[in-house]
């Protein structure tokens, strides 16, 4: 066993120091990376918009990552990849969102470029190379009330708000896996759970629909959007439109959350790399993008399966290509 101390640090971004690798993005991908490049000694530096560990560390229960037969804490998985970059000598800066990328031409370096990362709080980072790692965010539904209750009742995070509304009445929007793994962790705090579904059918997976559908505190109703969230201080009810019969209801509800899907954080490469038309960013199999030196890795990159695994596979293709990459530099 290692001990790296506190998974906190300071660090220091020195705008005259040329990293070899930059990592945008602290979830599984960006951290798979780390592992790899630090490990191979090259000089690198993880940040990441909040805190580290992205959205899986959200998640209440993992049962599908390999090595945990009990399954495990997302939250309490990604500390120990936080704890193995930082073995390995990574940096690790949070709360630092990034605002652009751009090339800057580098004679030093044999002609390849240097790219510069400005963030929002006007510091500058210079690499060699650049992995995109952003992840994704929750989708939001765009209804009346969804705004304005935002935090005072809506959420898109059981993990995180599910012990507030013990022993209440709740709305679950969305039947796909997160939506329904969403309600089971909710089942263990709130009184009832409605689930609107927008189709006819449930797409999650079968142990998802076992262990959820037929729960007693459970009422599911197909094919109903919800058209509207009202309250005053607090959410006190939820419109919701019946899609065959074109009729509205009025639910009572003490809380909605919301699990209709995600975008890629992508907003701010949006003219430097070739996106497609979801946002999500276009690679190859070696996890390149359409700008040299810039790589992608996990739920950002288009055709990709949101799962941590396959992120984690992501980090390593990305980072074996980006030791190809650097070793092209000569300076």
């Amino acid at each position: 066993m290692f001990n790296v101390g506190p998974l906190t640090q300071e660090v220091n971004i020195e705008e005259s120091t040329i990293y070899d690798v930059i990592i945008i993005g602290a979830g599984p991908a960006g951290f798979t990376t780390a592992i790899y490049t630090s490990r191979d000694g090259w000089n690198t530096l993880l940040i990441d918009k909040g805190g580290a560990g992205g959205l899986i560390s959200t998640t209440h229960l993992m049962e599908n990552y390999p090595g945990f037969p009990d399954g495990v804490d997302g939250s309490e998985l990604m500390k120990k990849f936080q704890a193995q970059a930082l073995r390995f000598g990574a940096k690790i800066v949070e709360f630092e969102p990034v605002e652009t990328i751009e090339k800057s031409a580098s004679p030093e370096f044999s002609g390849k470029p240097i790219f510069v990362v400005k963030t929002l709080s006007g510091k500058t980072i210079k690499g060699k190379s650049v992995l995109i790692a952003t992840g994704s965010s929750p989708k939001e539904l765009g209804v009346p009330g969804e705004a304005e209750f935002r935090n005072r009742g809506v959420s898109y995070c059981a993990t995180c708000d599910g012990p507030i509304y013990k022993g209440k009445d709740v709305v679950v929007v969305g039947c796909g896996n997160t939506g329904l793994q969403e309600t089971e962790y909710l089942l263990m705090y709130v009184k009832s759970v409605t689930l609107l579904a927008h189709h006819e059918k449930v797409k999650a997976e079968k142990i998802h629909q076992e262990r959820v559908l037929n729960h007693p505190k459970v009422r599911c109703m197909f094919n109903y959007e919800l058209i509207e969230i009202k309250g005053d201080q607090r959410i006190k009810s939820v419109l919701v439109k019946d899609k065959k019969k074109n009729e509205i209801l009025e639910i009572p509800a003490d809380a909605v959350f919301i699990y209709v899907g995600y975008r890629p954080a992508t907003e701010f490469l949006r003219g430097l790399l070739a996106l497609d038309n979801s946002g999500h960013i276009i690679t190859d199999e070696k996890m390149r993008t359409s700008v040299e030196g810039i790589f992608a890795a996990g739920d950002v990159r288009a055709n990709n399966p949101a799962q941590a695994a396959i992120a984690v596979g992501d980090g390593a293709r990305a980072a074996l290509a980006i030791r190809e990459y650097l070793q092209t530099f000569h300076n």
